[in-house]
């Protein structure tokens, strides 16, 4: 929260995170017996502290200085990969679509990838012809893992079966899906600076039972992406993220698309943990070559612009 980290505090956080995600990226070389040689760049999209792209100006504050990272396991680190778009007037989110596109599109086949991670965002990938489109729905799991963290401790609801034991308050879920952010139309993205317990007590939970105040934050996270989902009328959709593993969300998620396939994106070949990562990998490669990385048709940029900045060891 901005009132317990001044400035200092986050240069020295800012520094030591880089320092941790160069030691977790020398550890995986060793592990995959690979030199600092064989390995072209490093995409670290950092860890995000802040995302504000309504405010004004809109600025995003990510932390792990790819200054440190490229000089404690030399090699070159491409970071910084928002605030290009944001200069030119898009939402700096999402960034995997053009990704998703490369890699998952199917011509001819209208396929929708979601990345359900704290927020859900969608890619909606039409096949035919038409532009591939994306944008944050709403909350992903980061309602959930708040709500659990603060009545059992747990980091996550596994496989979802906190919210499986409790019922869904249809009016709590109403309200929330009146919410400013779900109904208003994209290019959108959001966050924790936005969807937290703040947010969710501002609905008088308390007077609730938290089961099921967890039952009702699963489904509004199913239904508020289904929507989405549902209006583009994909022939199938692709799971991925941590939301991926949450069964119970998985099974909504399928329940309210009866029309549509539903599976992870290990049936496309990639397994739904390492998508992300994959894909700001490749938008580190897109930056060395000098390609475009957003899509303003997704982010609202006004237009196509190489994204992040580059460090040498």
């Amino acid at each position: 929260e901005p009132s317990t980290c001044n400035i200092d505090e986050f240069g020295s956080l800012d520094a030591a995170l880089g320092a941790e995600f160069a030691a977790a990226a020398n550890e995986v070389l060793k592990k995959a017996g690979l030199a600092t040689t064989d390995i072209e760049a490093i995409g670290s999209h950092g860890q995000t502290l802040r995302h504000q792209p309504d405010e004004d100006p809109p600025f995003t504050v990510q932390a792990g200085d790819p200054a440190t990272i490229a000089t404690l396991t030399g090699i070159t680190t491409v970071a910084d990969f928002r605030r290009q778009d944001l200069a030119l007037g898009g939402q700096g989110a999402p960034l995997v679509p053009p990704f998703h596109e490369w890699l998952f599109a199917r011509p001819g086949e209208s396929i929708v990838v979601a990345n359900i991670g704290g927020i859900a965002n969608l890619s909606l990938l039409p096949g035919g012809g038409q532009a591939t489109t994306g944008y944050d729905t709403g909350p992903g799991n980061t309602l959930m893992d708040a709500w659990i963290r603060r009545h059992q401790g747990l980091d996550y609801d596994d496989a979802g079966e906190w919210a499986g034991s409790g019922v869904v308050d249809e009016t709590l879920l109403g309200s929330m899906l009146d919410d400013g952010y779900i109904r208003r139309a994209p290019p959108k993205s959001t966050g924790f600076e936005y969807f937290n317990l703040d947010w969710l007590e501002s609905f008088g939970v308390s007077e609730l039972k938290p089961e099921d105040v967890q039952a009702t934050l699963l489904e509004f996270t199913a239904k508020s992406l289904t929507a989405a989902v549902d209006a583009a009328d994909p022939a199938a959709l692709y799971l991925c993220g941590g939301g991926a593993a949450n069964r119970r969300l998985v099974e909504r998620i399928a329940d309210r698309l009866p029309d549509v396939s539903v599976d992870s994106t290990a049936a496309l070949g990639l397994p739904p943990d390492w998508v992300e990562a994959v894909a700001f990998a490749w938008l580190a490669r897109e930056r060395l070559a000098g390609r475009p990385g957003n899509l303003p048709a997704v982010t609202g940029a006004s237009r196509a612009t190489v994204l992040g900045g580059v460090y040498s060891p």
